[in-house]
């Protein structure tokens, strides 16, 4: 089995937030877009500039981000991910949503049928269920 993971349920990990979905441990495989990683970063430092975290602490979070990302395999976003992703959606989507959902597709497209998305934002699991995702965390 295999999930897509997107970067809301991985910073429930890093920032250590409540109810991380740990199911995420029964797949076999874990995949993610490359956007990931710069996501996570940036809501950590995010998160020190909004003073929620003193250097330390985001040093250690930015460590775990890291920690996490790794055995996770990372797809690039690339043209025809980005095309994807500039075409039209069953329902209104922010870009970075749409970017993450575009590489869920190309890679349920390319051989996995059986991937199931992961995510706590609620109108990207709308449209990942409307693509026809099997959808947790929301």
């Amino acid at each position: 089995m295999i999930a897509y993971v997107d970067s809301s349920v991985l910073l429930r990990f890093v920032l250590e937030q409540p109810e991380p979905l740990t199911e995420i441990a029964r797949f076999d495989e874990l995949v993610t877009s490359t956007l990931s990683q710069s996501e996570c970063l940036r809501a950590v430092d995010n998160a020190r500039l909004r003073g929620e975290m003193d250097q330390e602490e985001h040093d250690a979070r930015r460590q775990a981000v890291y920690a996490k990302l790794k055995g996770i395999e990372r797809v690039f976003a690339s043209r025809s991910v980005l095309a994807r992703a500039e075409s039209s959606f069953p329902a209104p989507i922010a870009t970075l949503d749409a970017i993450h959902v575009a590489t869920a597709l190309q890679w349920r497209d390319h051989g996995r049928p059986d991937l199931t998305f992961t995510t706590h934002d609620h109108q990207q699991g709308w449209v990942a269920k409307l693509l026809g995702f099997d959808v947790i965390g929301v």
